[in-house]
């Protein structure tokens, strides 16, 4: 089988679980072609070798172009169709409905790319651009006599919080299949779509390589409390709230370091909070690092913590847990599913600074208590997110998605 992974951004600094997914696919015997719809960001070795085999759609090149435009004067009806029925799909509005029609050559482009390719069946990461993308290939190949398969991942919260801008239900329609990242995520779709489409919607954990995240000696020494939170900074992620629970430990007499890797538009607000808090000895802000960087910032911290408002099942935390890293989150979306309150980490409520505080300073206090979430933590990422069981898992969703085409009437 030959399948096309199509992301709006390949690779990207946020989403490296996309290249663990791929190489599990890969190392199952899958031929994965690499489909960024703009050019991604190669901050690692990795990167780089992902980036050099992905071929990008946009901007096009003029052959590029010229074979879409003489696709097009082959299928006028069909294109024609393909644009309309773009349009009709589009959130509303003149802009919504002008992006559509640029997605509809984006269509062609991918479309000349997968039949010179012969790909059986295309994957979109995320119900975004890719996904309009990938949905439009597959109905052009309807239109045109010569079929493709395609599905989406399901991740949120982004797109759960605006359904009628990513046309989730029109979607979750018209795919062969929907991988949902987690039983809430799964959830939230089927109370969107309608019943007989629930068989579409299958849970597939994002997951690590507990091979390279691998356990960490953190023997217990007179230090100060090294906390991290590797993300985006942007305001869905709480790293303000955290800032502000490191001045309640240094209030409370408990001497902790915070370490924030990433980067965002919430730089400014974050640093102007650290200055204000008289922070500068006690917060760093580092940017963005690579895979190649990453280990050495989980190995030197005592707890991770991630005190978002908003997400999926964060990988981050699976990549600290794997590590053996004790992690305090928040209580909100898929999280549950991956942190046992009290067992595996610490869960508190969104938003609540004063628990956050405290649970930070619990396992400041108590290195047994950090050894033991710890140990917790990397059983759960092994049982339940590693990746190499999601590459199985997802190559029986494509081949039962190939088996269903198979059987289907012409």
């Amino acid at each position: 089988m030959k399948v096309a992974y199509v992301v709006s951004r390949y690779p990207a600094v946020s989403h490296t679980f996309v290249q663990r997914e791929v190489a599990a696919l890969r190392a199952r015997g899958i031929d994965v072609e690499t489909i960024s719809v703009r050019a991604g960001t190669a901050l690692s070795d990795a990167d780089r070798a992902e980036a050099a085999t992905t071929t990008t759609l946009l901007p096009p090149s003029r052959q590029a172009l010229v074979a879409a435009g003489a696709l097009a004067l082959r299928h006028p009806r069909a294109v024609t169709r393909l644009a309309r029925e773009a349009v009709a799909s589009s959130a509303g509005g003149p802009r919504a409905a002008l992006w559509q029609l640029f997605y509809s050559v984006e269509v062609l482009l991918l479309w000349r790319h997968l039949r010179r390719r012969r790909v059986d069946h295309v994957h979109a990461h995320f119900a975004n651009v890719a996904a309009d993308i990938a949905r439009g290939t597959a109905r052009f190949g309807a239109l045109v006599g010569e079929p493709v398969t395609w599905s989406f991942t399901m991740h949120g919260p982004t797109e759960l919080a605006d359904i009628s801008k990513f046309g989730l239900v029109g979607k979750a329609r018209d795919a062969d299949a929907v991988v949902c990242i987690s039983d809430f995520a799964r959830s939230q779709l089927m109370a969107l779509v309608d019943e007989t489409d629930w068989r579409k919607l299958v849970v597939v954990h994002c997951g690590v390589d507990p091979e390279r995240f691998t356990p960490v000696d953190r023997a217990t020494t007179d230090r100060p409390l090294e906390i991290v939170c590797v993300g985006r900074l942007v305001p869905e992620k709480g790293q303000a709230l955290l800032v502000e629970a490191v001045a309640e430990l240094t209030r409370r007499g408990i001497d902790a370091r915070l370490t924030l890797v990433g980067d965002g538009p919430s730089r400014t607000t974050i640093d102007a909070a650290v200055t204000r808090l008289g922070l500068g000895d006690r917060v760093r802000l580092i940017g963005s690092v690579g895979q190649d960087e990453i280990l050495r910032h989980y190995a030197r911290a005592d707890v991770f913590c991630l005190p978002s408002f908003a997400e999926g099942v964060p990988v981050v935390l699976m990549e600290a847990m794997a590590t053996e890293l004790p992690v305090v989150t928040t209580r909100i979306a898929g999280i549950p599913e991956l942190v046992d309150d009290g067992v595996s980490g610490l869960l508190v409520r969104p938003g609540r600074v004063d628990e956050l505080t405290d649970a930070l300073a619990r396992l400041g206090g108590d290195a047994e208590l950090r050894r033991q979430l710890g140990t917790a933590g990397r059983k759960a990422v092994l049982e339940q997110f590693d990746v190499r069981d999601a590459g199985e898992q997802l190559v029986t969703v494509f081949s039962n998605v190939a088996a269903l085409s198979a059987a289907a009437p012409s």
